[in-house]
């Protein structure tokens, strides 16, 4: 059975049209802020694409402790709820699990009383600081009723690959995001600025 999930003024999976969630990795400042998410707000709207917008308050997750981590919780919440969105839960599988396992993680939140799920692969480690995405995972993880979305950008990230910091390979987003739509995702997640080669996170596998 598929579910369809309500997202804002909008319906995800079960063949609805498909979404996208997109922004800055991080919230540098809220002009930054407001810049891309109008800007991507633009493009969506112009190829009829419904549209989430993302950015972290917090990067706790650093690969050097002098690495930017955003503004923290009060100031990052505050520039997130002028672009705020519905209360569903997206799952990001984790890299060292298989698409499989994902039903445990899914059957977690069912039983807590939530069926607003959405699911994301972004791809799976493989020796040294590599992801390799399956393009299984989506036609696996969508059996257990949910829509199932691409992270196309964490996805081409090479986890410590910059030595104090992580690298990537934006080139192979679009790649990747083509034929993460053949294999039948239900959205794209991306993160997106202005100038990736400036950005304070996640710059080289930025768009």
């Amino acid at each position: 059975m598929a579910y369809e999930v309500d997202l804002g003024q909008f319906k995800i999976g079960a063949g609805n049209r498909p979404f996208l969630i997109a922004g800055p990795c991080v919230i540098e400042n809220e002009q930054l802020v407001m810049d891309t998410a109008g800007r991507i707000a633009d493009i969506a709207k112009a190829i009829g694409m419904p549209y989430v917008f993302k950015s972290s308050f917090d990067k706790a997750n650093r690969t050097s402790i002098t690495s930017f981590r955003g503004p923290g919780l009060e100031k990052g919440l505050a520039v997130l709820a002028r672009v705020k969105t519905g209360k569903v839960v997206n799952i990001k599988k984790g890299q060292f699990l298989s698409p499989p396992e994902m039903g445990n993680a899914v059957k977690k939140v069912e039983d807590s009383g939530n069926r607003r799920i959405v699911l994301t692969e972004r791809g799976s480690s493989f020796g040294y600081n590599n992801l390799v995405v399956d393009m299984r995972s989506f036609p696996i993880m969508r059996r257990f009723g949910y829509p199932v979305v691409f992270d196309a950008t964490h996805s081409v990230q090479l986890p410590g690959g910059g030595g104090t910091k992580s690298s990537g390979q934006r080139e192979f987003v679009e790649p990747l995001a083509c034929a993460a739509a053949g294999a039948g995702c239900d959205g794209f997640f991306m993160e997106v600025h202005p100038d990736p080669d400036s950005a304070l996170s996640d710059g080289p596998n930025m768009v």
